[in-house]
């Protein structure tokens, strides 16, 4: 592939870093082929069982991974990842260059990339719409999504400009040095506007990608049909259908697999694994994850984006409606922090498949505070901290979680609520346990309404902007499309942040962001839990599966094994 040489210095530092999570081929894969005949991997229906239903299906208005796993199969971006890893390829575009300044990055679009269901050919006019309904109050569509990931990662993006019918240019407000691996990300998928002027409010619905899957049907909470795109410009899939089925209980799904009614399953029970790993007849494919989970405890601190400039502005402030009082004191932060025996956690119910987290974002990526120890479990600790802040006689607060809908990060959402009820009871904090189907609670996280929530995040891009300031920023504390569930606004932490995205030196960045993992730490707004492994099983004839670090699920180069 061609790619100038201004752009060199940005491959390495992504290089780098999906080094760390590009996996081993006997772990991270599906077993490999015993045949070399192409041909006889062509046909046949896979079924794939999802913990959870998507919640629509536009890549960029979005944040939940079940509706980013079926869209991963419909649509593309001008860049994709390498199999595997983190580091960008060509693929809408087939090359591109980054000007002096950095500000502008110019591609060049592949020719005769054809969109799903006789939608015509991708052109520039559809790449410039696929951006400007997002950042473009003036766009047409602009006020048929939220574009939540718009302000968590794109908002330096100031316009997107035909140069001609195979040119585009991006054009940013300043350096981005997480930008180009950013656009590999579902949220800059190209989408036909002509499907989009179709289908109008029911476009979520009816989507319309350029990738080897188009859409069929959705049968909502209970499975999502996509079929090959035989006009596809990397080629036909090997499978002819690929099917998601919701089937939200992990014993349920791995029932389901044995009895050879699903192909695959997302998510098993850790308890599962040695049952699975002993059956002839499955393969377990698992690598450590790039996640974090964590709760979230409610400050009441948020802002409506009134200008769409993504930042806190004087004069935005709103009310949340989940702000709990106690939580607004950094020592009861602490004290909840100290009194939940997260060891404990992993060891019994992530059954060791996992790793204490001790700050915000994974082990390995740049930025990675090794010195940061975190909260260990220390109840008396916890006592003393609550005493302190008057609340030695504890109080009443509500932990919502996800119930039976399994996550990357909390594979059994229910059980581990329990333990950190059952903990927090010990402290003296009586928790009221709280759940609802997943799309509501997604919609009522972003909305401030939980007074303390568990919820988690699989890294898109092997950048560590993707966790920090996507999860703890001042910006993201939007009431109606949040991604910092804990509510407090913390200019210094932002002006970190920021400054790590303007210059691409890895070691500043690095410093940058090791400070930033500690101030996040030091601020207490989320429990960090664990970082939870990547299992995934499969009937032991699906072939050509490759685990993704983000764990996003590309079906186009799998096939059965006949």
């Amino acid at each position: 592939m061609k790619k100038e040489n201004k752009i060199l210095g940005l491959m390495i530092a992504v290089i780098m870093l999906s080094s760390i999570f590009g996996g081993c081929a006997d772990q991270g894969t599906t077993t490999p082929p015993s045949t070399t005949d192409a041909t006889s991997k062509y046909g046949g229906t896979l079924v794939f069982g999802s913990s959870g239903d998507a919640a629509r299906l536009d890549p960029a208005d979005v944040t939940d991974g079940e509706s980013i796993q079926r869209m991963d199969n419909i649509h593309e971006g001008l860049v994709m990842y390498e199999e595997g890893t983190t580091s960008i390829k060509p693929a809408l575009a087939t090359e591109w260059t980054i000007s002096e300044d950095k500000k502008t990055i110019t591609f060049k679009l592949r020719k005769g990339v054809k969109f799903h269901k006789n939608f015509g050919e991708m052109t520039a006019d559809d790449v410039v719409f696929s951006f400007a309904r997002q950042y473009d109050p003036n766009n047409w569509y602009h006020d048929k999504g939220e574009w939540a990931y718009w302000g968590y990662m794109f908002s330096d993006i100031e316009s997107v400009e035909k140069i001609d019918d195979y040119t585009v240019a991006i054009h940013m407000s300043k350096p981005n040095s997480s930008m180009m691996t950013s656009l590999a990300m579902f949220t800059a998928a190209i989408v036909s506007e002509k499907a989009a002027k179709q289908y109008g409010d029911d476009y979520f619905k009816n989507p319309v990608g350029t990738g080897p899957f188009e859409f069929v049907e959705w049968v909502k909470d209970d499975h999502i049909t996509l079929k090959a795109f035989p006009d596809y410009w990397g080629g036909k899939a090997y499978l002819d259908q690929l099917i998601f089925r919701v089937i939200p209980d992990p014993s349920a799904r791995l029932m389901a697999l044995q009895a050879g009614e699903i192909d695959g399953m997302e998510y098993p029970d850790p308890a599962q694994l040695e049952i699975i790993k002993n059956d002839p007849k499955l393969q377990l494919v698992s690598q450590a994850g790039m996640n974090i989970g964590y709760i979230a405890l409610n400050c009441g601190e948020g802002y409506v984006d009134k200008n769409g400039n993504y930042q806190w502005d004087d004069g935005e402030e709103v009310a949340v409606p989940g702000a709990f009082e106690p939580f607004k004191d950094i020592r009861v932060r602490q004290a909840i922090a100290y009194a939940i025996n997260k060891e404990t956690i992993v060891k019994n119910l992530y059954k060791g498949a996992a790793s204490v987290a001790t700050q915000g974002m994974p082990p390995g990526l740049l930025g990675y505070n090794d010195q940061l120890t975190g909260y260990p479990y220390d109840p008396e600790k916890a006592k003393q901290l609550l005493e302190d802040a008057g609340y030695e006689e504890g109080f009443k607060v509500t932990l919502w979680h996800m119930g039976s809908t399994s996550r990357p990060y909390f594979p059994e959402p229910t059980g581990i609520a329990e333990a950190i009820q059952s903990d927090l009871a010990k402290v003296g904090i009586e928790v009221e346990l709280f759940t609802e189907d997943w799309g509501t609670y997604l919609q009522d996280a972003e909305a401030g309404k939980a007074q303390m929530i568990m919820l988690g995040w699989s890294g898109d891009n092997g950048d560590p902007d993707n966790f920090l300031n996507v999860l703890y920023s001042d910006h993201v504390c939007t009431v109606g499309s949040a991604g910092n569930y804990g509510f407090k606004k913390n200019p210094p932490l932002q002006k970190v942040l920021n400054n790590a995205l303007l210059t691409y030196d890895q070691t500043q960045r690095d410093t940058l962001y090791r400070l930033a993992n500690k101030m996040i730490v030091d601020e207490g707004t989320h429990v960090f839990i664990a970082h939870a492994d990547q299992n995934l099983a499969f009937k032991s004839n699906v072939k050509g599966f490759v685990i993704h670090p983000t764990d996003r699920k590309f079906f186009y180069p799998v096939y059965k094994e006949k």
